[in-house]
């Protein structure tokens, strides 16, 4: 039908980036903004020949900025027989401009590494500058002809609170969430400024100024609930983290799981044997016990309480006693089932 747009499955930001990038560079003589919407991946899915295409012309100049917010040389060229004419203008990217230094090198197994660690973050986990820092890397020629390994790295970010918690932190904007604390038994309102986002021991935190407790703290993602929402209380002032906020973190976390040690009986060739021993500190292979250190009680006590009579805790007792705790639940609620 004359004017529809095609429908087809949406492409991700820094793939029409990217595609855009190589089509200005392949040409001389530049592009005009219809041959660019109408056959550029990421573009050309939404084009209508004769329908209206202000949203996607809005998205075209929004492309524009970000390409040199990165430093890539996008020139703008006027047509000499049509002085005025927006829609005669062309535009590309000067190769001569657009490559790396002389005296800047990379072996191909540099370039492999430098695209597979640009690839380590992908969807909701990639941040604005990342998204930008990925383009730039891919049109420099970080696509390797061959793989370096069988399978490059990703990580997969699985809470719901993780990009707008990182949207937040890039914006310096104020977030409020629902968060249950270990030992409360209901979630209580939090009044957060996004610092530091951070992986630690396969858990996701966020560290930020708490408004409510009037001080730094730390945040465990999987026990916020609901939606992270921006706001911007009257009066109130974002507060910007140390230059050093990142490194003090990972060193208190760092100390914290320095001073607390679980020693565990595990089953030989279990599925808990294999993970737990990948961390371990020690371990005694004739006794099937494993030493390991531990940052946050209660979330290695859910994680412990997961693998069942593969574990048994042997110390600290309050570990011990936690994971009796949620086992004891789990029990209750099956009994609870078979009585309905």
């Amino acid at each position: 039908m004359a004017g529809e747009s095609k429908r087809v499955s949406g492409v991700a930001n820094e793939d029409r980036h990217f595609s855009l990038v190589l089509a200005l560079i392949a040409t001389e003589q530049g592009l005009l903004k219809a041959d660019i919407l109408s056959t550029v991946r990421g573009y050309a899915e939404r084009y209508a020949v004769e329908g209206q295409s202000a949203n996607l012309e809005r998205q075209f100049e929004r492309d524009k900025d970000i390409l040199r917010e990165v430093g890539i040389p996008l020139e703008v060229i006027e047509s000499p027989d049509a002085s005025g004419d927006n829609t005669q203008l062309r535009y590309r990217i000067p190769k001569g401009r657009y490559e790396i230094p002389e005296d800047v090198r990379f072996t191909p197994q540099e370039f492999a590494l430098l695209g597979l660690a640009a690839e380590v973050w992908r969807e909701e986990s990639l941040s604005e500058e990342s998204q930008r820092a990925l383009t730039k890397l891919r049109g420099l020629g970080t696509e390797p002809s061959e793989p370096l390994i069988g399978l490059a790295p990703r990580l997969r970010v699985r809470e719901p609170a993780f990009g707008p918690l990182q949207d937040a932190a890039d914006r310096r904007r104020t977030v409020s969430f629902r968060y249950l604390k270990p030992g409360d038994s209901q979630l209580r309102e939090r009044l957060v400024d996004p610092h530091v986002l951070l992986l630690h021991e396969g858990r996701w935190l966020l560290h930020g100024y708490d408004h409510w407790a009037d001080g730094p703290r730390t945040f465990l993602l999987s026990r916020i609930s609901g939606q992270v929402r921006q706001v911007q209380p009257k009066g109130h002032e974002f507060r910007i983290a140390p230059a050093d906020a990142q490194e003090r973190l990972v060193a208190e976390l760092e100390r914290i799981r320095q001073a607390n040690t679980a020693e565990l009986k595990v089953s030989a060739d279990s599925d808990a044997e294999v993970r737990l021993g990948r961390r371990a500190a020690s371990r005694d292979d004739d006794a099937g016990v494993i030493r390991l250190h531990f940052t946050d009680q209660a979330a290695l006590a859910d994680e412990l309480a997961g693998y069942g009579p593969e574990v048994q805790v042997l110390a600290p007792e309050g570990l011990r006693a936690q994971v009796i705790d949620r086992l004891r639940a789990v029990l209750d609620a099956h009994r609870g089932e078979g009585a309905a």
